[in-house]
């Protein structure tokens, strides 16, 4: 159970570096309504880095609840 402690702590680490790698968005009050998106084309670094942050907060997430289910 020590491995999954060491997997959540190191995917924590990575989350946080990931998240905080992407580029403000800026968008402000124009978020609302969508329109602030309507033009901005997304380039490959932001797909990836906001794919790869979706993936590590679902690893964080999952490890979490079997932490908490089965682990101390």
């Amino acid at each position: 159970m020590s491995a999954l402690w060491v997997i959540q702590a190191v995917v924590a680490a990575a989350l946080i570096i990931f998240i905080m790698l992407q580029s403000p968005r800026g968008e402000g009050l124009g978020a609302i309504g969508g329109s602030a998106t309507i033009f901005k084309v997304q380039k490959k670094r932001e797909k990836v880095l906001r794919n790869a942050s979706l993936v590590l907060a679902v690893v964080f997430t999952l490890s979490t609840v079997i932490l908490l289910l089965f682990g101390q």
